[in-house]
C-alpha cells in the first residue's frame, strides 16, 4: 500500500531495495533513535545496522520528503485488522515543529478512512509518548524496553 502526500508539500516515497535507500533510512534511525538507545545501552553499530536491516526487509518503508528535503522516514504497513505504524524517525532539526505531529495526524486520517485501528511501539523512556497520547493511542501492553500502544478508528 502506498501512503498518500500530504498537501501542500509532504511527499512520502516508498523506499526499495537500493543499498543507498537502506543506508538512508538507517541513517535517519541513528539520528533520531542514537541519543534514546544511549540513555540504556551503547551504540552497537554492527548490532543496530543488522536489527535495522531485518526490520527494513520486514516491512515497506517512506521517506518524508518537503521540498526535495528529506525530513526522515516512517513504515506504514496495513495489516489484516489494523494499520501498523512504525520506524517514525524525524531528523532531530525536524523534530519539535509540529512536522511530526502533521505527519502522525495524516497517517491517523488514512487509517479512518480504512477503518483499522493503528498499533505502534516505542522505547519506555522515548518521549514521543507525548505525541501519540495526544493522538488518542492507549497504551496495550509493555515489555521490559517498549511500550505497546493503539489507537482505534475513529467513526
Amino acid at each position: 500500500m502506498d501512503l498518500p502526500d500530504l498537501p501542500p508539500d509532504l511527499v512520502f516515497v516508498r523506499l526499495g531495495g537500493d543499498p543507498s535507500d537502506i543506508a538512508f533510512a538507517f541513517e535517519a534511525k541513528r539520528a533520531a533513535m542514537g541519543p534514546h538507545i544511549i540513555k540504556r545501552w551503547t551504540w552497537d553499530e554492527a548490532f543496530q545496522r543488522d536489527l535495522h536491516e531485518r526490520h527494513y526487509s520486514e516491512k515497506p518503508f517512506f521517506e518524508i520528503r518537503r521540498s526535495g528535503q528529506r525530513l526522515g522516514i516512517l513504515s506504514f504497513q496495513r495489516q489484516t485488522d489494523h494499520i501498523r505504524f512504525g520506524e517514525f524517525y524525524l531528523f532531530p532539526m525536524h523534530q519539535g515543529g509540529g512536522t511530526g505531529s502533521a505527519i502522525l495526524a495524516h497517517c491517523l486520517t488514512v487509517a479512518d478512512g480504512l477503518r483499522l485501528p493503528v498499533r505502534l511501539e516505542y522505547l519506555h523512556w522515548n518521549p514521543v509518548r507525548s505525541l501519540y497520547l495526544r493522538h488518542g493511542f492507549n497504551e496495550i501492553g509493555r515489555s521490559e524496553t517498549h511500550r505497546f500502544m493503539q489507537r482505534n478508528a475513529a467513526v
